[in-house]
């Protein structure tokens, strides 16, 4: 299954900002610390010349990935349409079947995060949830087996 190309804005943002740090102050501070580190003579033994040049490919292919991965990322905004029904960009609020609650937000693969409850709108929770209202039931097939979860609330970020 390939990945989506939604993103939120300020995930876009955040994106966009890391792609202008790296290319802009990041680099520049390491291409001249690789620099003077080869102006001490014998690269071979170098540590800092070594570990300059792996931080200046690390750098170059974050970059060439940030580069291509910006022009293909759809920016999705709220619109009032989607009011009361979970769509990308939804903070949700689930109750399972042990009346256990549990809050989410469906976003990019490129900005999901875990430890936020930002789940990816690739994910089969996410895609069983999309179009879903305030007391639906939806069934979620899982890694773990078949998991009911129960739609409370509904809200967006403007």
């Amino acid at each position: 299954m390939s990945k989506s190309n939604y993103i939120t804005r300020s995930g876009w943002n955040t994106l966009d900002q890391e792609l202008k740090f790296l290319w802009k102050e990041e680099r520049p501070k390491v291409t001249q610390a690789v620099s003077d580190a080869a102006a001490l003579g014998d690269r071979s033994e170098n540590a800092e010349y070594i570990y300059g040049k792996r931080r200046l490919r690390e750098i170059d292919r974050r970059v060439r990935f940030l580069t291509k991965r910006l022009e293909v990322l759809q920016i999705v905004d709220y619109h009032p349409r989607q009011e009361g029904k979970i769509f990308f960009g939804a903070w949700v609020s689930l109750e399972n079947e042990n009346g256990e609650e549990n809050q989410y937000r469906i976003v990019g693969c490129d900005e999901f995060d875990p430890a936020k409850n930002w789940i990816s709108i690739d994910s089969p929770v996410a895609r069983a949830l999309i179009g879903k209202e305030v007391d639906d039931e939806v069934k979620v097939h899982t890694p773990s087996g078949l998991v009911t979860l129960f739609v409370n609330k509904i809200w967006y970020e403007k």
